[in-house]
C-alpha cells in the first residue's frame, strides 16, 4: 500500500510504469535509429557501400566497445534471433528449388567440400586438436546467403545469370557448414546427431502439407482463413511468422541452429505458394521483416564486434578476410574458369562477382565462434577476430563485386519472363517501377490465402474466393 503522509486529501497519485524493460527499449531505440540511417547514408553515398555493411558498423559504433548506449540483453538477442529468422525465410523462399538438383549445384557442392577439407587439413597443421582446425574450416568457407540477398535485391541481380549462381553457392555455402557443425561440433554423438536431423526434416515435411490437408478437413476454416487475410487480420502472414517459430522452436529444442528451422520455413512456402503468387507475397514479406527485424539483426551483430580486439590486432583482423577470399572465393572462380560447372556465365568479370559474393560471410562465423567459445575451442579474443574479420567481408566483398561486375547483368535463359509476365512477376528490368504496382494488385491478400490452402487446380477454390469477397 502506498503512503499518503505528507500529502493532501486532493493528490492524484500516478502509478510508475515498469523499469524492466527500460534499458532494452533504450538498446531498442538506438537499433532502429541505426537501421533508419543506414539506407539514407548509403543512398548519399552513391550506395557505392552497401546498406548491409553500414548497419554492421553502426551496430559496432554503439555497441559497447564504441559509444556503449546499446547493449544485448534478453529482449534485444530475443529482437536478433528473430530477425535471423526471417532473413534465412526469405532466402529459402528466394531459392529455385529446380536449381539445386542441376548439375551447378552438384558441381557448387563439390566445389565447397574440396575447399573445407583443405582447410581443415592446413590447419590441423597450424592449432591444437581438430575440433579448432574444423571450427576454422567452416568459419572460412561459409557463404552468408541471407546476409548478401539484400544486396542482390538492390543491385537487381535475382533472376540474372549472376543472380542465380550466387543463389546455388550461397544455399550450398549455408546450408552445408550448418549441418557439418550440428553433426560433428555438437555435444551429443554424431549418429544421434543424424537420427535427430533426420526427424527435423520430417517435421519439416509434414508441416508442409498441414495448411492444405487441415483447409480439406474443415471447410470452413478455409472460407475463414481466406475471408480474414486483408484489413488488420492478416491470416496469410500470420501463417507464415507461425510456421517460421514453430520451426524455429523445434530446431532450439532439438539443439540445431534455428537458421535451419527458418530455411526450412522458406522452402516450405516456396513449394505451397503458386508460383505466379511469389512476387507478391514476397514484397508483403519484405515490407514486414526488412522494416524491423532484418536492420536489427545487422546491427545487433555489429555490436558483438569489439572495437579493442580490431585495434588491438589490426593484421589479423584484416588477414581474415584475405583467407577467407583465398579460401572460399578463389576455388569458387578458378572452378567457373578451367571447369564447365553448368552454369550460364561466359565472362570473367561475373565469375568473379561471384566469387566475391561466394567469400562473403558472417552469420556462420558467428554461430560456429560461438559454439567454439561455448565449448572452450576458441578463446573471445579469436572469436572477436574472426566476427570482426568476417563483418569486413560483408562490408567490402559485395562493394567489390558490384563494382567489378557488368553495367547490365545478364537475364538467366531458365528464366522465362513473358511466362512470368503473364504469370504476375515483372522481370528484374521492369523499367520505371509501374509494372511492379500492378503486379502487387493482381493479387490481393484472399488470392496468396487462396492460394496457401487450396490446391491450384481445385474448383473450389474458386468458390472459397467468390465467398470471401462477398463477406468482405
Amino acid at each position: 500500500m502506498l503512503s499518503t503522509a505528507g500529502f493532501g486529501p486532493d493528490t492524484i497519485y500516478l502509478a510508475a510504469g515498469a523499469t524492466e524493460y527500460t534499458d532494452s527499449l533504450k538498446s531498442f531505440a538506438w537499433i532502429m535509429a541505426a537501421a533508419l540511417l543506414a539506407p539514407l547514408v548509403s543512398f548519399m553515398l552513391g550506395r557505392k557501400m552497401p546498406a548491409v555493411a553500414l548497419l554492421i558498423i553502426f551496430g559496432m559504433i554503439i555497441g559497447p566497445s564504441i559509444m556503449d548506449v546499446a547493449h544485448q540483453d534478453a529482449g534485444i538477442g530475443m529482437v536478433k534471433e528473430l530477425g535471423v529468422g526471417a532473413l534465412f525465410l526469405l532466402a529459402g523462399f528466394e531459392i529455385d528449388l529446380s536449381t539445386m538438383k542441376s548439375r551447378e549445384a552438384k558441381n557448387a557442392l563439390s566445389t565447397w567440400t574440396m575447399c573445407l577439407a583443405a582447410c581443415v587439413v592446413g590447419a590441423f597443421f597450424l592449432v591444437d586438436g581438430f575440433s579448432m582446425a574444423l571450427v576454422m574450416g567452416l568459419a572460412l568457407t561459409s557463404t552468408a546467403l541471407g546476409t548478401i540477398m539484400p544486396v542482390l535485391q538492390q543491385e537487381k541481380l535475382n533472376g540474372t545469370v549472376v543472380g542465380n549462381s550466387v543463389m546455388i553457392h550461397g544455399a550450398v555455402g549455408e546450408v552445408a557448414p550448418i549441418t557439418v557443425m550440428a553433426l560433428l561440433l555438437g555435444t551429443r554423438d554424431t549418429f544421434l546427431t543424424a537420427i535427430i536431423l533426420l526427424g527435423f526434416i520430417a517435421i519439416a515435411g509434414l508441416m508442409m502439407f498441414a495448411p492444405q490437408l487441415i483447409a480439406k478437413m474443415l471447410p470452413v476454416l478455409r472460407k475463414a482463413f481466406v475471408a480474414s487475410a486483408g484489413a488488420t487480420n492478416q491470416t496469410t502472414l500470420r501463417l507464415i511468422i507461425t510456421v517460421l517459430a514453430i520451426l524455429m522452436a523445434i530446431a532450439a529444442v532439438f539443439e540445431l541452429d534455428i537458421v535451419l528451422g527458418a530455411f526450412a520455413a522458406g522452402i516450405i512456402f516456396n513449394r505451397i505458394i503458386p508460383e505466379e503468387m511469389h512476387k507478391s507475397l514476397e514484397n508483403r514479406m519484405n515490407i514486414v521483416f526488412h522494416s524491423m527485424l532484418i536492420p536489427a539483426f545487422f546491427v545487433v551483430s555489429g555490436m558483438s564486434i569489439n572495437w579493442d580486439s580490431i585495434v588491438g590486432n589490426p593484421l589479423k583482423v584484416l588477414g581474415i578476410p584475405l583467407l577467407i577470399l583465398f579460401t572460399r572465393g578463389l576455388p569458387v572462380f578458378l572452378r567457373e574458369n578451367v571447369h564447365h560447372t553448368g552454369s550460364e556465365m561466359e565472362t570473367w568479370r561475373e565469375r568473379l562477382q561471384v566469387a566475391l559474393f561466394a567469400a562473403t560471410g558472417l552469420p556462420i562465423i558467428v554461430a560456429v565462434t560461438t559454439i567454439a567459445v561455448d565449448s572452450e575451442i576458441m578463446g573471445t579474443e579469436t572469436a572477436s577476430i574472426f566476427i570482426a574479420g568476417g563483418a569486413l567481408t560483408v562490408a567490402i566483398f559485395p562493394l567489390l563485386a558490384v563494382l567489378v561486375g557488368p553495367k547490365k547483368p545478364r537475364k538467366a535463359s531458365s528464366s522465362d519472363d513473358e511466362d512470368k509476365q503473364s504469370a504476375g512477376q515483372h522481370p528484374a528490368d521492369s523499367g520505371d517501377g509501374q509494372d511492379t504496382d500492378e503486379d502487387e494488385d493482381e493479387h490481393s491478400h484472399e488470392d496468396l490465402a487462396k492460394g496457401m490452402v487450396c490446391d491450384v487446380d481445385d474448383g473450389e477454390a474458386q468458390k472459397v474466393q467468390e465467398d470471401a469477397g462477398q463477406r468482405s
